[in-house]
């Protein structure tokens, strides 16, 4: 197998600038073949021209990673709301033609509950409908937009606490057949997965050929094996529904357990991660060859 491996940029800084594209390099050298950005918002200032020779400087491919909000919800009540999250959808092919890209991955629908500090709200069943209808309908609207730019928008399911509109690879693959174009596919985390899933590698198999992104992550976001994950059997789902695409690693669950600290925020890196990033991709590209010598 292979695939691409590489790392999502908050693993080293967040907000991603134009001051930061010397990571590009330090990407490569740790041995990753892309970086996953999240989609530069204007005020992050990035030049799409500059970023990309960076990128070709380094020899690095890249990846999108959208940042919806409840300002951008395809699935909202709220009419501008909702019109904010397909011009946001919009605006993530552009940005991603002009970075070269192909890949925009997240949760498109827009509806955070953690991050957004709302807890998890009860909806009657007629609610549930609509605002399953309104994702479907406003993904339908984007999905052909992206496949005639050559782009592709990867629906991520998060677990219970951070979302309640898709949460399950078998959500997912709902979402994507209704919608039906190729412009749609879905993106499968496994620390999420771990919390939703009753095996992780059968939801894979259940994706099959729709899975267009693959997140490889630790059950508690650290580095690959220092966790619970069964990275063989899992390497071998994707080799068996044939998976070629990109898999990317967001181990930033930094080394640091205070009593009260809120590990659910992101944290700058306070020590050289450089050692356990290397023994993280080493171990990943193992599974991967020992995949392919086992079909």
């Amino acid at each position: 197998m292979k695939n691409p491996i590489g790392i999502i940029s908050m693993q080293f800084v967040r907000p991603f600038g134009p001051q930061h594209l010397h990571l590009f390099r330090k990407v490569k050298d740790l041995g990753f073949d892309f970086i996953e950005l999240l989609v530069p918002e204007p005020e992050d200032s990035l030049d799409f021209a500059q970023t990309r020779r960076a990128l070709a400087d380094a020899g690095l491919g890249l990846v999108l990673a959208a940042r919806v909000n409840l300002q951008r919800s395809i699935a909202s009540a709220d009419p501008a709301a909702r019109q904010g999250g397909i011009d946001y959808l919009k605006r993530c092919i552009e940005v991603a033609d002009g970075l070269g890209a192909k890949i925009i991955g997240g949760p498109l629908y827009g509806e955070p509950l953690v991050f957004a500090g709302r807890p998890p709200q009860p909806h009657s069943p007629e609610e549930i409908a609509e605002r399953a209808e309104r994702t479907v309908e406003g993904l339908a609207s984007v999905a052909p937009i992206a496949r005639s730019a050559g782009k592709v928008l990867a629906l991520e399911p998060l677990n219970r606490f951070e979302t309640d509109i898709v949460c399950t690879t078998g959500q997912a693959i709902e979402v994507i057949d209704r919608v039906g174009d190729a412009g749609l596919g879905i993106l499968l985390d496994t620390f999420h997965m771990n919390m939703e899933e009753r095996s992780i590698p059968d939801a894979i198999r259940a994706a099959g050929s729709r899975l267009v992104h693959f997140q490889a992550n630790e059950n508690h976001r650290g580095f690959p094996g220092t966790g619970n994950m069964n990275w063989p059997a899992i390497v071998r789902a994707l080799a068996e529904i044939g998976y070629e695409g990109p898999v990317s690693l967001e181990p930033f669950r930094r080394d640091d357990d205070r009593v009260a600290l809120p590990i659910a925020h992101w944290r700058a890196p306070h020590e050289d991660e450089d050692q356990k990033l290397r023994a993280g991709i080493g171990l990943v590209r193992s599974c991967l060859e020992l995949a392919e010598t086992s079909r």
